[in-house]
């Protein structure tokens, strides 16, 4: 048994309160987890770290650096506070494959530590990025990503027939196109459809002329197909890619992930 928060949710890019949850687990006794699979690379960044205020509390840390880092696939790491837990865990013994006479420390050899015997050494391409780009070059990287986040939910508030789900927290930038009929409903009516998420993130839609004058029911109806629509002429065109979802009674949406290191 354990408790998880997330770092960085696949859809929102919304963060859980890593503090408030490392006190109920310190306080009761119970394994403290975070999927950090996302939001881990934050880490590098002391401008926005902040988001993962706490973190070193927990018994342990998943973080996928083939994510916001850009390494290639697949390069993934789980992280352990109680040292020798995971050989205490899934160690076999077979002295046959994992000799401890040998001439360097032993504990380095993770052969005994995981569930598999031989595989990938995928942690190697981020230490070779890590060894190129250093702390300052990450850093820079993914602040800039953070700004370009900003600068396209702007760009979505300034843009007519946009709309912004909410402000951004992380990457993820989630929006809507409304089409004109659609335009002309209340904030109050919208939101008895389209319910306000829990965390800030960067969400938002585009409506069409033709969908604004419309009933609640019949907008979110028509405005859920939308997005298909229109990803599907952009990938026909070959312009861009940008995924769409729906999530918890919202209608199809886009959700932009920010994360290309080329930009």
């Amino acid at each position: 048994f354990f408790a998880c928060c997330t770092a960085g949710t696949t859809v929102y890019g919304a963060f859980d309160p890593i503090e408030a949850v490392a006190d109920i687990c310190e306080k009761h006794k119970i394994w403290f987890h975070i999927d950090a699979a996302w939001g881990g690379g934050l880490f590098l960044s002391p401008e926005h770290r902040h988001l993962l205020k706490g973190a070193e509390r927990a018994n342990s840390i998943t973080w996928n650096p083939h994510k916001l880092m850009g390494a290639l696939l697949q390069c993934s790491a789980c992280l352990f506070r109680e040292k020798g837990i995971l050989m205490e865990c899934n160690k076999m013994k077979a002295d046959y494959l994992f000799m401890q006479d040998k001439f360097y420390d032993v504990s380095y050899d993770t052969g005994d530590k995981a569930l598999q015997c031989g595989r990938h050494n995928d942690i190697f391409k981020l230490w070779l990025m890590w060894k190129s780009k250093g702390m300052e070059g990450y850093r820079e990287q993914i602040n800039r990503l953070m700004d370009l986040s900003q600068y396209f939910a702007k760009r979505v508030k300034e843009t007519e027939g946009f709309e912004l789900i909410m402000e951004p927290e992380f990457l993820n930038v989630c929006f809507y196109y409304i089409p004109k009929k659609l335009r002309n409903l209340s904030v109050e009516e919208r939101n008895k459809q389209l319910s306000k998420p829990e965390f800030l993130n960067v969400c938002f839609y585009y409506i069409p002329k033709k969908l604004r004058n419309l009933s609640v029911e019949e907008r979110n109806k028509q405005l859920s197909k939308v997005a298909p629509a229109i990803k599907g002429r952009m990938m026909e065109r070959g312009n861009t890619m940008v995924a769409y979802q729906p999530e918890k009674g919202r209608p199809n949406f886009f959700r932009l992930i920010i994360s290309n290191q080329a930009i």
